[in-house]
């Protein structure tokens, strides 16, 4: 069976020269099967298929490193504009157990095949997820066609808020080891997935509710496997001050003591750390990071939309910390992480020249491949995967049209995203998900919100609904 050939002839194309992007104008780019073969101003050869793209801008698949996809479409008009001092405004202690706690196994489904094609139509063609439906995650991925790292998320204790004035860990060490075996085994089972579409990482799920074992161990079979090794890390105040009270050092110093972090290392946020000035505390944990080798998955909007910003975007690359971009929650967007990542490190170094546009779209590609170890994404070359986005160049968001990047990462939306294709399967034609029942997903999460909204007050501490823990933004018509 021969491979078949297709040649896209673009007006702009973001291409690697083998160091970094570069912007060829007016030039080709051929796809045989998953693989790029060829980049250039012209091609010579014959092609199955020729697409006219030269009113289009062409770019690598866009990466998000940290997701939550069985979740996050359903924090939407619920965890907005809500947030307690007592705990530094963090959402983690008291809007994020409710929400998980109230929705069911059907609305996590309606939650992962929004988000996928969510992702999709968004231009993101990798998928770094961390959750507990992974087999299910496993089975839409292949119907989708969207590329995947499947982490199960596994820990050996708990944190809640037994009166919404401090936080208290549950510890169940037995439970964290019957979850990093159940990681195992859904590893050997399900890695390497529909073709290598979808891959497995180890993910135990915070440095605050796992114990020194179960994350060298984990760090072990990661290893082991040469998969990546994640890990929610300096998120909140509440968990700095607490790893300082059980350690007497920082989140990250701690890490570093315990020998977890290295190349293979992605640090889930990585926001308050010492130095910041959440924190009160020494700087250090840069540098840390920096000497590790680890990388960071920087989710902007989360914390910006609380009032918090990393401290900074530009402060960590000059350190030498490969940052990548996440989606984490709603929305899930890299375009959005894109524009919050820049403008939130100009604002916390109160200079526009801080973190371009370059750094931001660095980040979102072969940022996001140098955390998963993926020389072959990010990135279009010859030998590289054909993992593509094609942008329209005429529209509300981009045009006019001069640079590229400056428009996608400050203008565009995802209704500027034309096609895309993932493994070189085109997954996205005209704006729409090919796989996507768009009517279906949008009434499945619709109900699976009804549905949870009422059950809130069940498992919040003070039994408050959902309407007292969120207020509507305006009262009812009376």
């Amino acid at each position: 069976m021969t491979t078949r050939r297709v040649a896209i002839r673009a007006g702009f194309i973001v291409a690697f020269d083998g160091r970094a992007h570069r912007l060829l104008r007016d030039g080709v780019v051929v796809l045989e099967g998953e693989r790029i073969v060829h980049v250039g101003r012209t091609f010579d050869g014959t092609a199955d298929e020729t697409i006219d793209a030269r009113d289009r801008v062409l770019t690598p698949g866009l990466i998000t490193t940290h997701a939550h996809i069985a979740g996050s479409p359903l924090d939407r008009s619920f965890i907005e504009d809500r947030g307690s001092p007592q705990f530094w405004y963090s959402g983690l202690f008291e809007m994020l157990p409710v929400r998980s706690e109230a929705q069911d196994e059907e609305a996590g489904r309606a939650c992962v095949d929004f988000s996928m094609a969510e992702l999709l139509r968004g231009g993101v063609t990798t998928c770094t997820e961390i959750g507990g439906l992974g087999a299910y995650v496993v089975e839409r991925a292949a119907h989708c066609w969207l590329r995947v790292y499947m982490g199960l998320a596994f820990r050996s204790g708990r944190w809640f808020t037994p009166d919404g004035r401090r936080v208290v860990w549950e510890w169940n060490e037995e439970a964290g080891r019957q979850g990093l075996a159940r990681a195992v085994q859904f590893f050997e089972k399900h890695d390497g997935a529909h073709g290598g579409l979808v891959r497995c990482y180890f993910a135990p799920a915070q440095v605050d509710t796992c114990t020194p074992e179960l994350l060298l161990e984990a760090k072990q079979r990661a290893d082991e496997a040469h998969r990546p090794f994640t890990l929610h890390t300096s998120q909140s105040v509440v968990e700095f001050n607490e790893m300082l009270q059980r350690h007497g050092k920082t989140p990250i110093a701690w890490l570093d003591d315990l020998g977890v972090l290295g190349e293979n290392t992605v640090l889930g946020h990585a926001i308050i750390v010492g130095g910041s000035s959440w924190t009160n505390y020494p700087a250090g944990d840069v540098a840390i990071m920096a000497e590790a080798g680890c990388s960071v998955a920087h989710a902007p909007w989360v914390f910006a939309r609380r009032g918090v910003l990393m401290e900074s975007f530009a402060l960590y690359r000059k350190a030498g910390v490969n940052v990548a971009l996440g989606t984490d929650t709603n929305p899930q967007s890299v375009i959005e992480a894109m524009r919050w990542a820049a403008v939130c490190s100009k604002i916390v170094e109160r200079n526009t020249e801080a973190t371009t546009a370059a750094d931001a779209f660095d980040a979102a590609t072969l940022g996001g491949a140098h955390a998963l170890g993926r020389d072959d994404l990010g990135r279009i070359a010859a030998g590289a995967t054909a993992d593509l986005v094609l942008w329209k160049a005429s529209s509300w968001g981009m045009t006019p049209l001069r640079d590229p990047i400056k428009n996608i990462v400050y203008n565009a939306t995802a209704e500027d995203v034309d096609r895309v294709w993932v493994g070189g399967r085109l997954v996205v034609d005209r704006g729409r998900v090919l796989a996507a029942d768009e009517a279906k997903i949008l009434a499945d999460l619709q109900a699976a919100g009804a549905r949870m909204w009422p059950r809130m007050k069940q498992f919040d501490w003070a039994g408050r609904s959902a309407d007292e823990l969120s207020p509507l933004s305006y009262r009812e018509w009376e």
